[in-house]
């Protein structure tokens, strides 16, 4: 506003503003210049200052959903992080919790398809979902029903504010809308129960007991196909959790989301997470924080920078004391929960 009060003062009090000369002309132009300037540096500033206030905004709204968990939880040792796609991009679609609860250790990790408010919001109705009723369901089948649940009242909502006009229960409510789902159950003897929807199967991370074993080996625990994503298809009727054996004393968990393999480099190829992880426990002992830093570094180099997607890990290590009878290792498929 003061920029451009003094280029009209000029122009209409200055004598030479008022000359037709080159002189006169070429001093006009160095003032026009000047005050143009200024004017460009003073958006610039201010939108530079809008723009720090709503990464301020956004980051304290994807604290909140996804507050660091504890370090440990019910005997486990617990780290996670997320590492966003792009530079000071703090709002992103995955998602992670961990809480104890009567029936055991409960822990979710998802991701929304998209980027963005639209994607922050469905992760915040899941999780929300989640945080409930981890505690009231003693049942895993259950917990995930709610969250399908909590999914589709989220996106008719969306919908219905999106087109106010198009009636109060639209037939799509958000077209081609999804989410991938791992939830999983450890209880207190270690019994480890997984339902998956469409997400990345975890990694184990193996201890070997024996006095002078070997080094710590990594497996993925896989059962087969998952489930289709929350959102596009219903639940099956028949739905089971598949039962794992047993995370036993010295054994973690690594979940991530997708954006972790499917990092490439220059030349296309893919980030490795299990060689990352063998990498990192060859030479010391588990810690879910050493897992952590080890990971988002060789995938910063192995990128050359952020990652094309968000990725997110959450590292789950048994720290409890052994007991004097172990179960079945984890992923040694036990008999199904029913």
């Amino acid at each position: 506003m003061l920029w451009g009060a003094g280029a009209v003062t000029y122009k209409l009090s200055c004598p030479l503003a008022q000359q037709t000369g080159l002189g006169a002309r070429i001093v006009t132009s160095a003032v026009f210049f000047v005050v143009g300037t200024g004017l460009v540096v003073h958006v610039r500033r201010t939108l530079l200052r809008e723009l720090r206030q709503v990464r301020k905004v956004a980051g304290a709204a994807q604290s909140v959903l996804l507050r660091p968990p504890p370090p440990r939880i019910g005997g486990l040792d617990i780290a996670a992080a997320q590492l966003s796609a792009e530079r000071g991009a703090v709002v992103g679609g995955d998602l992670y919790d961990v809480t104890a609860t009567e029936y055991g250790v409960r822990a979710v990790i998802g991701d929304v398809r998209g980027h963005g408010l639209g994607a922050l919001t469905t992760a915040a109705a899941v999780l929300g979902s989640f945080r409930e009723a981890a505690h009231d369901e003693p049942d895993l089948t259950r917990v995930l029903t709610r969250l399908d649940r909590a999914l589709a009242r989220h996106l008719r909502e969306r919908a219905r504010a999106g087109h106010p006009s198009a009636g109060t229960e639209p037939d799509s409510p958000v077209a081609e809308e999804f989410v991938t789902v791992l939830l999983l159950e450890i209880r207190r003897d270690g019994e480890l129960r997984v339902l998956n929807c469409g997400h990345p199967w975890p990694y184990v991370l193996r201890a070997d007991p024996a006095p002078g074993g070997a080094a710590v080996r990594v497996e993925p625990l896989s059962c087969g196909e998952p489930l289709p994503p929350l959102g596009p298809f219903p639940l099956p009727a028949d739905l089971t959790p598949s039962a794992h054996g047993r995370l036993l004393p010295g054994d973690a968990l690594v979940l991530h989301t997708d954006g972790v393999e499917d990092a490439r480099d220059a030349r296309g190829r893919f980030f490795s997470l299990s060689a990352a992880l063998t990498g990192c426990v060859r030479t010391r002992p588990v810690s879910p924080q050493a897992v952590l830093a080890a990971v988002f570094s060789g995938l910063r180099r192995h990128s050359g920078g952020p990652p094309t997607d968000d990725a997110a890990l959450l590292v789950l290590h048994n720290a409890r004391q052994p007991a004097h009878h172990q179960g079945e290792p984890v992923g040694h498929r036990a008999h199904p929960v029913v």
